[in-house]
């Protein structure tokens, strides 16, 4: 196998037109890449599943987490965007942010650790841009069943907000939608004692639930707000009123919130009237505790290597590391600048990539 330099690897990464849940072909590149590492694949529907691990000695497990497939690219690009374009420092691709940028630091530190205080390995997925249903989770649970769950995991999303280094993620919100159905009576506009308009039955309701908080939040975590994002009704004309209105809202849960405290705050507020519930949580709340080692380690080696002070956030939607805390994996992410994701023109910095190659190395180090 070639010895490619940390940013020959990203291009090779990046000129794979891996759409989810297609992997143009990666994970058999990246299996190749660390011949010397077990490999174990679980596709299924289509996703590959890749975990490659190798036992240096007996102590802890330390895994390395992310998906190769990238969302479409869209209309608005200035350049094709699975042929990556150096202008300026920076390279323009689909994933440079959103994650191939992780994938090759990771894969560089990694393939170049020729000694290591215990189990270090790579789990990567092709379907983290899509459903999930059949990615992550599902190496992992196979992983259990082996015995081989890690205790400490690095995901390599994009987490820096201004700077390269200022920021860590050690826990996400969950995600839970919900669909309300307001049921009335239909009727004609100049009647309205015949009919039972939903829409004055919700009105009064709405101060009460649209942008309230749930919870009270805490150091790490936003509140999580009962945000309404959709409503409507009728049927487009000034002459009858409508016989249902649907509401449709999200909540971004902490660990403070769950989902029965979601359920129970619906039910208060429209146990009056008649509706139907539809109610659907898709991602859970995780938390890594701050003084975890691999927190404190990668804060560390983040400080050795860039000079940045790291804070430790939570903000942002769902990430697969929502499935690694589900399994009890002490779980970070860590990646370069997010501000380009899933955008036209997506791109990132050569400086970006090697710093986080040389702290993925430094981590490894370290731990």
């Amino acid at each position: 196998m070639k010895d490619y330099d940390i940013i020959d690897l990203f291009i090779k990464l990046l000129s794979a037109k891996s759409i989810t849940p297609d992997d143009d072909g990666l994970m058999d590149f990246i299996a190749d890449y660390l011949n010397d590492f077990e490999a174990i694949r679980v596709d299924k529907c289509g996703v590959k599943n890749l975990f490659l691990t190798k036992k240096f000695k007996d102590g802890e497990h330390l895994c390395f987490g992310g998906h190769v497939d990238v969302v479409p690219p869209g209309v608005g690009w200035s350049s094709d965007p699975f042929v990556p374009k150096i202008e300026d420092g920076k390279i323009y691709a689909r994933g440079t942010q959103d994650m191939k940028s992780g994938v090759a630091s990771f894969l560089k530190a990694v393939n170049e650790t020729k000694d290591f205080n215990g189990r270090l390995s790579i789990l990567l997925t092709s379907d983290e841009e899509g459903d999930a249903t059949y990615g992550t989770q599902i190496l992992l649970k196979e992983l259990k069943s082996r015995n081989l769950l890690p205790d400490y995991a690095v995901v390599a999303e994009p987490t820096c907000e201004d700077i390269f280094g200022d920021a860590i993620k050690i826990g996400r919100r969950g995600s839970n939608n919900g669909v309300i159905r307001i049921l009335g009576k239909q009727g004609h506009a100049a009647y309205p004692k015949k009919a039972i308009n939903p829409v004055n039955l919700l009105a009064p309701i709405l101060p009460n639930i649209a942008g309230k908080n749930l919870d009270s939040g805490d150091e790490f975590f936003e509140p999580s707000q009962f945000v309404i994002t959709d409503i409507r009704g009728g049927m487009e004309v000034t002459n009858v009123t409508p016989g249902m209105v649907k509401l449709m809202f999200n909540v971004r849960n902490s660990t403070a919130t769950t989902p029965d405290n979601i359920e129970e705050f619906v039910r208060n507020n429209f146990k009056d009237l008649d509706y139907e519930f539809d109610f659907k949580p898709s991602a859970k709340p995780f938390m890594t505790n701050p003084d975890s080692k691999i927190v404190k380690l990668l804060v560390k080696s983040i400080k050795d290597t860039t000079s940045v002070d790291t804070k430790l956030s939570t903000a942002g939607g769902t990430s697969d590391a929502r499935f690694f805390g589900e399994y009890g994996v002490e779980t970070v992410e860590f990646g370069v600048i997010n501000d380009t994701i899933h955008a036209p023109n997506e791109r990132t910095s050569i400086e970006e990539v090697e710093s986080l190659y040389r702290v993925f190395k430094e981590l490894i180090k370290e731990f």
